[in-house]
């Protein structure tokens, strides 16, 4: 039986997404792509699960797509196929929060991987790099747009045309990472931060996921007013209600995400 390329769990309503090709330092081929958009899949269709992780190993979360595909793929191969767009965007689509969770290596497509993520939490050995100028082409999973929205042109610059390697705590102060976790423990720690997304509102969690993201999308003013709707619109819910009758007896809520 041929071992998954994506092993599941879940611990309460947080499932955990790992990426489990150990022996290529998880390196992103197809097989694993396609796996993860299928568990992303049952991610949002079960109600049940507010909030998913994304890690790897201990070593590495991802060192990078596979190289050994890409290598003997020509223009019209890609091309044809739609190489990347075909199944690495999925989790940049999910309506749900997602958390990635760093440790070690995040290069190349890893790196690209866990900025689709809403956010990223860093273990202390993280790793974060674009080396694809190494390899004669630029990166193409996001890292020459994401990157530069996250952490500015310069610094993305520098990245994307050295290849070098950033470590935790200086992707931590350019804001790359939200936060940089000790490596013991780190996966549960990293639960506790899922945990109390999940805690929230479902309807909320998603509809301020979907506000924050139109930021990088559209003007302030448009940006605002996209807001405001959506705003406005929480008004109808009955979590809204609970919330803040809630907060008003003193007392913690009861979401029913509706």
């Amino acid at each position: 039986m041929t071992e998954k390329n994506v092993l599941t769990e879940i611990r309460e309503n947080v499932i955990i997404a790992t990426l489990n090709r150990p022996a290529a330092l998880n390196a992103l081929n197809d097989q694993l792509m396609d796996e993860l958009s299928l568990v992303v899949d049952e991610y949002e269709k079960n109600n049940d699960l507010k909030c998913l992780i994304l890690t790897g190993s201990e070593k590495a979360f991802a060192a990078g797509a596979d190289i050994k595909q890409m290598q003997p793929k020509s223009y019209m191969d890609v091309y044809k196929e739609d190489f990347i767009t075909r199944n690495w965007e999925r989790i940049s689509r999910c309506r749900k929060p997602t958390i990635a969770a760093v440790s070690g290596y995040a290069l190349g497509g890893g790196c690209e991987l866990a900025m689709m993520c809403d956010f990223m939490v860093a273990s202390e050995n993280a790793k974060f790099g674009q080396p694809e100028i190494n390899l004669g082409v630029s990166p193409g999973a996001g890292g020459t747009q994401r990157l530069t929205r996250f952490i500015g042109k310069s610094k993305s610059m520098d990245m994307c045309l050295t290849g070098r390697m950033m470590d935790a705590a200086e992707a931590e102060s350019i804001g790359l990472v939200s936060r940089v976790l000790p490596s013991e423990n780190f996966i549960d720690e990293v639960t506790k931060i899922a945990s109390e997304v999940a805690e929230k509102s479902l309807v909320a969690t998603m509809m301020t996921k979907e506000m924050v993201n139109r930021a990088y999308e559209t003007t302030l003013s448009e940006g605002v007013r996209f807001e405001r709707r959506l705003f406005h619109s929480m008004f109808a819910t009955k979590d809204k209600a609970e919330g803040m009758e809630a907060f008003v007896e003193k007392r913690k809520p009861s979401f029913k995400d509706e």
